[in-house]
Order: C-alpha cells, then sequence, then structure tokens
C-alpha cells in the first residue's frame, strides 16, 4: 500500500501520468498494466476526494476496455472497484462508461450490477438517455426499462457495496489481501493473510473448500491435499464424494505423491458405482482425464496400471474433448505404448 498511494500521489499530480495505467495488451494477451492501475484503484478505496472524479473516469474507461479485449474474460476486482468508485460520484453522465463495463463481456454481463449504470438515481439516469444523442441510447434504454431496479434497490445496493469496499484498510477482509498479494506476486504475504483468515475459523465443509483452492492458487499442493482429505468427511452423498475423491487424486498427483493419488482415484471408482449416469456427465470425463494424467506422471507398473483402468474407462465414456486425449497421448508415451500413442494422437 506504501507503493499504491506513492503511485496515486503521482497522478494526483499530473494527468500525463495517467498514460501509465492505460490498458495495452500484451504479448500474451494480458494486460500490462493490470497491476499498476490495480494499486492505484487500492489507494483510491482507501483515500476518497471529489476531485478525483476524473481520474476514476479514466481509470473505468480503461478496465471497459481491459475486460472487452481479454482473451481470459471474467469481471476481476479493478473493474468492480473502479465501477463502485465511480458509481460514489452519482454522475448521470457516466452512465456510458458504466455501461461500457457491463456489456464488456459474457461474464461481466452476467456479474457486473446493473446498479452500477443506475448509481445517479432511476429518474435520473432515465432522464439523461432519453436526451442525450448516443448510438447505443435506445438499447440501453430497452436493457434498463428491463430490469425493473428503483430507487429504494439502488440506495439498498450502495450501501451493500460501501461495506463490500471499505474505506478503511482495517476492515479488508483477508482474503481480499491475499488476492492482491498474488496478483502482485507477493506469495508470502498472500500466505500470511490466508493464514490469518483461517485461524480460529470453524473447519466446516466451506471454510475447507476455501482454504484448499486458496493453497493450490499458492502452489502448496501437499498442504491443499491435506485439507481435501479433511474434507471428505463433510461429503454426504456418492456424487460428492466422488467428486471429492477425485479432487483429492489430483492434488496428490501435482504434489508427486502418485501412490495416494492412485488410491484415491480408486476409492473416487467405488464412489462411481452408486451414481447413476455418471459417465455420461463431466464427472466421468474429469475421471478418464485424471486417470491420463496419473499415468503420464506416474513411474513403472503404477504408470501402466493407471493407464490400462484409463483405456477401459474411456471406451465406456462418450464425448471425451481434446484436453483428455492429450493427456491419453502423454500417458502413452511415458509408458512405451507406440500404438497407442499413434491412435491417441
Amino acid at each position: 500500500m506504501e507503493a499504491a498511494r506513492r503511485d496515486l500521489a503521482r497522478m494526483r499530480e499530473s494527468a500525463e501520468a495517467w498514460q501509465d495505467l492505460r490498458y495495452e495488451r500484451a504479448a500474451d494477451g494480458r494486460d500490462a498494466n493490470e497491476v499498476p492501475r490495480a494499486r492505484v484503484l487500492w489507494a483510491l478505496q482507501y483515500d476518497r476526494r471529489p476531485g478525483d472524479l476524473p481520474l476514476l473516469r479514466f481509470l473505468a474507461e480503461q478496465e471497459a476496455l481491459c475486460r472487452r479485449h481479454s482473451p481470459y474474460q471474467g469481471l476481476g476486482e479493478q473493474a468492480a472497484l473502479a465501477g463502485f468508485l465511480l458509481a460514489e460520484h452519482r454522475q448521470a453522465e457516466d452512465v456510458w462508461r458504466q455501461w461500457e463495463i457491463k456489456r464488456a463481456n459474457f461474464d461481466t454481463l452476467l456479474g457486473y450490477d446493473v446498479e452500477h449504470v443506475f448509481a445517479a438515481g432511476v429518474r435520473a439516469t432515465i432522464d439523461h438517455l432519453r436526451v442525450v444523442d448516443h448510438p447505443d441510447r435506445d438499447k440501453a434504454l430497452e436493457y434498463l426499462l428491463g430490469t425493473g431496479v428503483d430507487e429504494e434497490r439502488v440506495e439498498e445496493w450502495a450501501r451493500d457495496k460501501r461495506e463490500w469496499f471499505p474505506e478503511d484498510p482495517a476492515d479488508e477482509d483477508p482474503l481480499t489481501w491475499f488476492d492482491r498479494a498474488m496478483l502482485v506476486g507477493e506469495k508470502e504475504l498472500a500466505r500470511a493473510e490466508l493464514d490469518r483468515w483461517a485461524s480460529g475459523r470453524e473447519r466446516d465443509g466451506r471454510t475447507l473448500r476455501t482454504l484448499c483452492f486458496h493453497l493450490m492458487e499458492l502452489d502448496e499442493f501437499a498442504e491443499a491435499a491435506r485439507v481435501q482429505r479433511e474434507s471428505l468427511a463433510f461429503a454426504d452423498n456418492d456424487w460428492d464424494r466422488a467428486s471429492a475423491w477425485q479432487t483429492l487424486a489430483g492434488l496428490e498427483r501435482r504434489a508427486g505423491d502418485h501412490g495416494a493419488a492412485w488410491e484415491a482415484l480408486c476409492e473416487c471408482r467405488r464412489a462411481l458405482e452408486h451414481v447413476d449416469g455418471w459417465r455420461e456427465a463431466g464427472l466421468g470425463r474429469q475421471f478418464v482425464e485424471e486417470l491420463f494424467l496419473l499415468a503420464g506422471q506416474a513411474e513403472g507398473e503404477l504408470a501402466k496400471e493407471a493407464f490400462a483402468e484409463a483405456e477401459r474407462q474411456a471406451r465406456e465414456v462418450p464425448g471425451l474433448p481434446p484436453v483428455v486425449f492429450e493427456a491419453a497421448a502423454e500417458a502413452a508415451l511415458n509408458i512405451g505404448g507406440e500404438a497407442a500413442l499413434g491412435r491417441y494422437l
């Protein structure tokens, strides 16, 4: 946050510096300035001033461009934060900036609250749209009038968002700091925030799922596997048990414990025996893929046994996607099965 505050101070001194925050597509499709822009947004969240409106407008425009052109789609905290901070100024003319974020991609269309667009108030927003000259005016009016949003709902939304994006850093959820630390590449800080979040928390199914997910983000696969094994106690039906064992198998494999991964897949198969129609579901395709992945990474007889089981299951599971055949080809190469390799390629 010290670096973030320094960045914000520089932006407040000169609008020319804003170009360092513009959307710029990198070679890998990512936004080259995502992190600098995020840092400034974090600083703005905890130091809100009326004079920052032009900067916020620029940031919201860049977030709309980022979400529209990103190959990864999604919404992201930065777009949501930029939109909220802009909405707090409640200016009807910002409706188009909010509209551009809302319609940037499929995920924003579903996940970006339409209340952002109504931030100036429902009546003020509609009145503005009816008189403004804009190529999307009729489309926006038709969409917004069909939402059923009223003034009370906008006010309630604004109150909820102020709690979601507090003004004091001390009131922030540790998992928010985890995500931010991961974004800027500070894994040790991220791990500390994850530990702070988990400390004293009841280890129920939801807590364990969240903890496991974030440990995976940290590449702490062995520890994630231990947490996932603990969470098996909360799987109360055969489908959930099969899914939980399959997840555990993947974690053990990525942690390098291939024997434990094989045992977990065997438990997954036993649970699947009691699930109707599993072969036609995504769970069936994922089960076959995990078998092939293990066969591609294990050694000796275990690799051959996993490959044989994968082939048996693959014959019974329809609609296998290309990613499964890629895993199968790698597994065939690992065990020296030239005929199978050619077939899967």
